[in-house]
């Protein structure tokens, strides 16, 4: 039986009287999702980045953060696909993550506001990531970064559509090359047949039920084996070339077999991958810092490791 952390507990106490996205409009769900997540995050100390300055990116409005650690030029510079089920989320909902990040891993952030489904269904969020990807050498010299040093990383469906932006950058050659990926708690198959969701289904934040939903206002069901929705599902050989990977798991969630699928496959076709799993944490524990102090020692690993890699 899985264990909750005392924060995990808080969390779920905070979110029990919450209505089921399921139940809202995309509307509603973005207005409930925007009233809910200050409640679960403590703002970033100031002095950890500099920012958020307003940034076009490839026609997409940015945010981006100077980590006060970061050099001045050539830093290096990660591309951070907000999460939030490709429906709900912002760069505002996920700034305190983005600086964090920023300071522990010495770089600059980038958070574009991609378009979201409903009303931007697949492939409209991966094609705004690309596309963001694409246009970052272009501002290399405007941010003091190295166009040679670009990450991807993400959370939830963030992670997936990191996940797929790396998968791509090894397969188009307009497309600059990515040196690693930061996966938190990724989406990596859209037939969501895991054990986890299972194991995790009600009772543990994000349940199943809302998870199908989600997927569901993104993509439809002739889509779901697409690599570029379920990076799981990618070939041995996209998988062979695809960057350095570090990918964050939380135990008490319905994607966390996905993810670790994910992980072995990656391992399994001669990727370099580390693979860490926290346990009795809720899948989103990024975002509830507030209560969960495993918010910040992922990405105090996930920055350690970034800056091991060089």
């Amino acid at each position: 039986m899985t264990r909750l952390t005392p924060g995990a507990e808080a969390v779920l106490a905070a979110q029990a009287t919450g209505r089921p996205f399921e139940e809202m409009t995309a509307a509603d769900a973005r207005a409930a999702f925007d009233r809910g997540w200050p409640e679960l995050q403590e703002p970033a100390a100031s002095g950890l980045a500099e920012g958020p300055v307003p940034l076009p990116l490839a026609g997409r409005p940015a945010l981006a953060w100077r980590g006060t650690g970061a050099p001045d030029a050539e830093a290096p510079v990660i591309l951070y696909m907000h999460g939030g089920g490709w429906v709900v989320g912002s760069p505002a909902s996920h700034a305190a993550i983005c600086q964090r990040l920023a300071a522990a891993a010495g770089a600059v952030v980038v958070c574009p506001d991609y378009r979201l489904a409903p009303e931007h269904p697949f492939p409209a969020a991966i094609e705004d990531a690309l596309a963001c990807l694409a246009a970052l050498p272009g501002v290399a010299g405007e941010l003091g970064v190295d166009p040679g040093r670009i990450v991807v990383a993400g959370d939830s469906a963030g992670g997936n559509l990191a996940a797929v932006t790396a998968l791509a950058s090894g397969r188009d050659p307009d497309l600059p090359r990515v040196s690693a990926q930061l996966l938190f708690y990724p989406n990596t198959d859209a037939i969501q047949g895991a054990d986890s969701y299972t194991r995790f289904a009600k009772g543990f934040g994000l349940s199943a039920e809302t998870m199908r939903w989600f997927r569901d206002q993104y993509v439809s069901p002739d889509q779901r084996e697409d690599w570029r929705v379920s990076p799981l599902r990618a070939d041995g050989a996209m998988l062979a070339d695809a960057p350095p990977a570090f990918i964050v798991l939380a135990e008490a969630d319905i994607l966390h077999d996905e993810g670790a699928a994910y992980a072995q496959a990656l391992a399994a076709a001669g990727a370099v991958v580390t693979r860490r799993t926290w346990h009795g944490e809720l899948h989103g524990f990024l975002s509830h810092c507030r209560h969960s102090p495993a918010a910040f020692d992922a990405i105090a690993e996930a920055s350690d490791w970034l800056r091991r890699l060089g």
